[in-house]
């Protein structure tokens, strides 16, 4: 049985570097959000053979994330089977993406069965269209961008710091008096959300918001993925201010490049299944969604 641990701040001194070895593309395969979403889904982590083991719970299914790290990773899986069998449940891997799948197989032919995880998706961008909004697909977003520099002259754009966060969080708080965040999936990353505020230097967070008249109406979060991905946490703005939500990704987007100027995607994370998130998401023609799937164990 793996001695598997909850998740705490320090320990991004250990998994952070087995994360940056694996390199992979999945939004949740990020020390942010693994410790941000430990309450809701349970996580536990341990160190298996130079290997990130992530262990966690949804609709009283256990699962494990797939191992990230260098080396043996077919002991690892062995260790990872025998943890389920000690434990009594079925051996299951969830988030996982197609090239994972192909290891897996070359493995273990013919044991997995695989699940489609549709409202588990990332959206993905390239970021350079995300700064410049060029092509006639983006033209509507254009458009936003100007209505709302024609209708708030007295705007302007700055990065998160220790000074300013307390007024992104006031702000989150009468988002949510708007939008209900007392139930569902929003609720879920509501309690995500407070924990990003509650450690946002300790993360390594970076983040950007917009004023009108002083007043904060749109911020968002996030931080480097991976060798050539940026992943966007966390995006809020005030849904009665036209172009508000489109300014804010503009925004980040510009100085993401500045700051990036070597990376290429922008990862906007999943849309969990929310209809209008969905819509929203799309409406920005991702350059390719990052699949996951379910994988599931059965003897041949």
């Amino acid at each position: 049985m793996i001695d598997f641990k909850e998740i705490e701040l320090h320990d991004k001194k250990w998994i952070e570097p087995l994360l940056t070895i694996a390199d992979m593309r999945g939004s949740h395969q990020n020390f942010t959000n693994i410790f941000a979403w430990s309450k809701i889904y349970n996580y536990r982590v341990a160190q298996v053979a130079g290997y990130l083991v992530v262990k966690g719970v949804v609709d009283d299914i256990p699962y494990y994330f797939y191992p990230a790290g260098s080396g043996n990773l077919k002991s690892v899986f062995e260790v990872m089977k025998q943890d389920a069998v000690s434990c009594k449940h079925e051996f299951v891997l969830a988030g996982i993406s197609p090239e994972d799948i192909l290891m897996i197989n070359r493995e273990y032919p013919e044991h997995f069965e695989y699940k489609e995880m549709r409202d588990s998706f990332d959206y993905v961008y390239f970021l350079d269209k995300l700064v410049t909004l060029s092509g006639n697909s983006l033209h509507s977003k254009r458009n936003y961008l100007n209505r709302f520099m024609k209708e708030n002259h007295d705007w302007f754009f700055e990065p998160i710091n220790r000074d300013n966060l307390s007024e992104c969080w006031e702000m989150n708080q009468e988002w949510c008096k708007i939008n209900p965040c007392d139930e569902g999936s929003i609720y879920k990353e509501n309690c995500a959300v407070r924990r990003c505020f509650n450690h946002f230097p300790e993360l390594g967070l970076e983040g950007g918001l917009i004023r009108v008249e002083g007043k904060v109406i749109a911020y968002t979060m996030g931080e480097k993925l991976n060798s050539d991905t940026y992943v966007i946490h966390i995006e809020k703005a005030f849904g009665n201010i036209v172009g508000a939500y489109q300014m804010i990704n503009h925004e980040f987007a510009s100085l993401i490049k500045k700051n990036y100027p070597n990376l290429i995607y922008v990862n906007r994370e999943e849309d969990m299944g929310v209809e209008g998130l969905r819509k929203a998401k799309l409406s920005y023609h991702p350059d390719r969604m990052e699949e996951k799937y379910m994988a599931t164990y059965f003897e041949g």
